[in-house]
């Protein structure tokens, strides 16, 4: 491919939104970077990118290609990275970033068997909840819940991430089960409030025409593990939001109830895994990025809806066990 050396320049300078940036990322010079962009806006016959002394712009053309040339280029490292695999057995470090809650519970068991297929492998796991730049950190593989912003990562879709209302049965049995959006504003709740310092709102559905309603819960606890909420509520402190995958192992005990499933709103968060995306994918992460997606496609609760657990385990949706307020 004559025009392979002009993508790559043409992705990281739209990436990196400089010559000697990309020229770095590439370790090559800027003078080179230039030289194989010109090249292929010549072989295209259109400008890509807008130059001045300041800044670099794409072009309405630009912008089109792009997301084409990193389809393209995507391919191709695909097709590298399964023959490379073939005969290369993978060795070296690969760091993965991931929430403390989902790597303890889903990522760490996986761990044991992978290094005993692959004993050259060093896998390093850094449990953290705060936002990271993977490039920045250097990072191999990146684990969290929501989308992923940054459009120079590869991203490969998890599992949802439904949400769920739920309250232990000894606070249920005190103040009552909630029923509508009305009645949920007079109990006690605790909410999960992330970095960001915004908790996720609790949504409602509304109305014949299921409209949505956002409803700012009263807290008087917060705390920022998905984990630590779930605390909350078995200690009796009120109604919790949470995921639904942490939740199960207490809806099937018994040790918690879920509240409301038929007006709650469950969201459309999910979580990914992604990986930058390079001139080529190693065979090491490659190796771990197969190896977890297999492993997290196999985990049935992770793939738990709502509606499922309704259906399978009526008894932990809460019945009324003390009188409406």
């Amino acid at each position: 491919m004559k025009q392979l050396q002009g993508l790559l320049a043409f992705i990281e300078i739209a990436d990196a939104g400089s010559l000697a940036a990309a020229a770095r990322r590439l370790d090559v010079t800027p003078a080179a970077v230039s030289k194989n962009l010109l090249r292929l806006e010549a072989q295209l016959g259109v400008r890509l990118l807008q130059r001045s002394t300041r800044r670099l712009r794409l072009t309405d053309e630009g912008e089109r290609f792009l997301d084409k040339a990193r389809a393209a280029l995507r391919a191709l490292d695909e097709a590298v990275a399964e023959v490379s695999q073939s005969s290369v057995e993978p060795a070296g470090r690969v760091r993965i970033s991931v929430g403390v809650t989902f790597g303890r519970r889903w990522v760490l068991p996986a761990l044991p068997a992978l290094a005993q297929r692959h004993p050259q492998l060093q896998v390093e796991v850094d449990l953290d909840n705060r936002p990271v730049d993977l490039l920045a950190e250097g990072y191999d593989i990146g684990i969290r819940g929501g989308p992923v912003e940054n459009s120079s990562l590869v991203a490969r879709r998890v599992c949802a991430l439904p949400l769920v209302l739920l309250a232990s049965p000894g606070y249920l049995r005190r103040a009552g089960v909630p029923h509508s959006v009305d009645e949920l504003a007079q109990h006690r709740c605790a909410l999960v409030r992330f970095a960001s310092g915004v908790p996720a709102p609790w949504r409602f559905r509304a109305g014949a025409r299921q409209r949505w309603v956002e409803f700012e819960p009263p807290s008087q606890l917060a705390v920022s593990d998905a984990d630590a909420v779930l605390d909350l509520a078995l200690a009796d402190a009120g109604i919790v939001q949470a995921g639904l995958y942490n939740a199960l192992p207490y809806l099937r005990s018994g040790r918690l109830k879920l509240l409301m499933p038929e007006l709650h709103d469950p969201g459309e968060r999910e979580v990914v895994l992604h990986y930058p995306h390079r001139q080529y994918l190693a065979p090491r992460v490659r190796t771990v990025v197969d190896a977890l997606l297999a492993h997290l496609a196999q985990a049935s609760d992770l793939h738990m809806t709502p509606e499922r657990v309704r259906a399978e385990m009526p008894q932990a949706v809460a019945a009324d066990t003390a009188p409406r307020r």
